[in-house]
């Protein structure tokens, strides 16, 4: 029932900018946590950003004055926000969230299906 839903990929030029949404659909009492990780062809998934609840950040190197994460808990969406990408970012990115679709029930963990980032040089 709950899904979580990536927007915003696309081909661009080597220095542009890109807002990925990363929507949560269905009954969600809170979101604990969220990130943005990456794929690219031939590596693995890794981490690009994360925010929690409370609004505290943290960046992987790479994404380090380049890249924004924030969330807009009224509507249960998160964003992040791509600056100067270079060719090195083209990537799948996928969104992840854990969170709690009751304030009962026990947190859990969720993937959206990736949306594609690619930079031309």
């Amino acid at each position: 029932q709950v899904q979580l839903v990536e927007s915003g990929g696309g081909l661009v030029q080597a220095g542009e900018s890109l807002t990925l949404s990363c929507a949560a659909s269905g009954s969600i009492f809170s979101i604990n946590f969220m990130g943005w990780y990456r794929q690219a062809p031939g590596k693995q998934r890794e981490l690009v950003a994360s925010i929690t609840s409370g609004g505290s950040t943290n960046y992987a190197d790479c994404a380090k004055g380049r890249f924004t994460i924030s969330r807009d808990n009224a509507k249960n969406t998160g964003y992040l926000q791509l600056n100067s990408l270079k060719p090195e970012d083209t990537a799948v990115y996928y969104c992840n969230a854990d969170l709690k679709v009751s304030r009962l029930r026990v947190a859990s963990n969720y993937w959206g299906q990736g949306t594609q980032v690619t930079v031309s040089s």
